[in-house]
């Protein structure tokens, strides 16, 4: 667990309440409002469409207040998820204290905090995505005995109008610097608003897909946290995928995560690196700094459900113009060091690195020590339009699966790549491996096959199962990619989902 700190913290309720949110109690709430003039208070949670929602609250008096605060609220739950019916729709949202951040967007000082959602008789409710991670979070923990944590990277288009001062190169835009790298000052208002409402943050930078048309610039850009619990890891998606688009409204400018959004353009993806710890260290490790047998079988657990996991993390018909190759996304299912032609990436770790700084700084006289705990292995299929909580809880599901199955070993052995698969010296390799689906219609039909495994422990439900497979087969794009005749056509579907997540 990290060590809590006030030094350098921009979190002013971890300031002011002198302790993490993690401690935060319904009075440290109360206190901070009586004591900072806060005039209104939010309630967010999540819908089914994976957006966030709002309930607005005045706060008119310390008994009201603490009323709210103290029983949550009753919502319409039919209006929130599609698979409930009206007849018996009620259900409660309840805040979680730890969760609790300042709006920077409102006029009134406003206080916001996330709800978990709660059934008629107070449960936890079944149907509710987050619900549905912290299942499989603790059927991972309770089957290996290891925390199971996730950080997300989160790639997106700003679309202005065309600037014709310092035109950026064509797909060129990796890290790119202002000027050819427009809307930075978006870029860095974002962490800095991000970074008051939590510290997980690692870095942002301009992503390689830029490009213009007559009247308008598209560039892309990445935010990128770090490692953390699956609950904050997807609170941290979700209320950045808000804060970027409050900004871009602010800034006059349209903020997409679309899986894609033009023809021979780099698509846009929603990566999830993940990491096993125990005890405040790295278990995915040996004693070289090396992966172990712990993260081999994690990554086979993600290799032998990455085909079903598409339905929770591409699921629209886009997400499958996106995984073609040649376009930096995964289509064959293997994994690699340092190969972004895998669907599973292992990165560079830092083994045998560790003194670099002091080489290149002859004044350091000190080697930074435990550098290869940072090691991760990052999962590239998911993008934009995935329901972050039910792509976080498949994973989690995927990574026990991985410590379950037979040969779990074995199956990585076989399906570790060390070549770019895309070379035609390596095509036979390329040949070999299984590929991810090509539409919603297959992702669907591979969910159905690995129902049992999602089951499993009570994580995910037959109704949700039954409700994500109709889903996607409604998009009934089963032939689509080899049914379009012109771009015109692609571009009309890519239009229809350009506001997806």
């Amino acid at each position: 667990m990290k060590k809590f700190s006030k030094e350098l913290n921009p979190n002013s309720l971890e300031r002011f309440l002198d302790k993490p949110s993690r401690d935060f109690t319904k009075n440290d709430l109360i206190k901070y409002i009586s004591s900072n003039d806060i005039r209104m208070l939010n309630f967010r949670y999540v819908g089914g469409d994976g957006r966030l929602k709002t309930l607005n609250f005045p706060i008119t008096s310390k008994a009201y207040l603490d009323l709210v605060l103290s029983s949550g609220e009753r919502v319409d739950g039919s209006s929130l998820f599609s698979h409930i019916e009206t007849g018996s729709s009620d259900l409660y949202v309840v805040p979680k204290y730890r969760s609790a951040f300042i709006n920077p967007f409102t006029e009134l000082p406003t206080l916001d905090v996330f709800c978990a959602y709660f059934n008629k008789d107070g449960l936890p409710y079944d149907g509710a995505p987050e619900n549905i991670m912290m299942k499989a979070d603790k059927a991972f923990k309770d089957v290996t005995g290891f925390e199971f944590q996730a950080m997300g990277e989160l790639e997106y288009y700003v679309i202005s109008e065309k600037d014709p001062l310092y035109q950026g190169t064509n797909q060129r835009g990796y890290h790119e610097s202002p000027p050819y790298a427009k809307w930075e000052n978006l870029r860095t208002e974002a962490l800095y608003l991000l970074s008051q409402c939590f510290s997980d943050i690692k870095y942002a930078h301009s992503e390689v897909g830029n490009f213009s048309t007559d009247t308008h610039d598209y560039i892309q850009n990445e935010l990128e946290f770090l490692p953390t619990s699956l609950e904050d890891a997807a609170q941290q998606m979700i209320l950045t995928k808000w804060f970027l688009r409050m900004l871009g409204q602010e800034y006059g400018v349209g903020i997409t995560y679309a899986p894609k959004i033009s023809v021979g353009k780099a698509g846009s993806g929603m990566h999830f690196h993940t990491r096993l710890m125990k005890d405040g260290k790295n278990m995915m490790i040996d004693g070289e700094g090396k992966l172990n047998d712990n993260a081999k079988k994690a990554i086979a657990g993600y290799l032998s459900l990455s085909q079903s996991l598409t339905a929770f993390g591409n699921t629209n018909p886009t997400s499958y113009f996106r995984l073609v190759p040649h376009q930096e996304a995964p289509t064959n299912i293997c994994w690699g060091d340092r190969n972004r032609s895998v669907l599973v990436r292992v990165p560079l770790g830092w083994v045998g690195a560790a003194d670099m700084v002091k080489q290149i700084n002859p004044l350091e006289t000190e080697t930074p020590s435990n550098l290869a705990e940072k090691q991760t292995v990052e999962v590239r299929s998911p993008d934009g339009s995935a329901d972050v909580y039910l792509f976080l809880a498949g994973l989690a599901v995927a990574a026990r699966h991985g410590f379950e199955m037979e040969k779990a070993l074995e199956y990585a052995e076989k399906t570790y790549v060390n070549v770019n698969i895309f070379h035609d010296e390596h095509k036979h390799k390329c040949e070999e491996l299984e590929k991810l689906p090509t539409s919603c219609w297959e992702s669907a039909d591979c969910l159905l096959k690995h129902a049992e495994i999602y089951k499993k422990h009570n994580v995910f439900s037959q109704s949700i199962i039954d409700g994500t497979i109709k889903t996607l087969k409604s998009y009934n794009d089963k032939t689509l990619r080899n049914d379009l005749k012109s771009d015109d056509e692609l571009m009309a579907i890519v239009n229809k989902f350009f506001h997806c997540g």
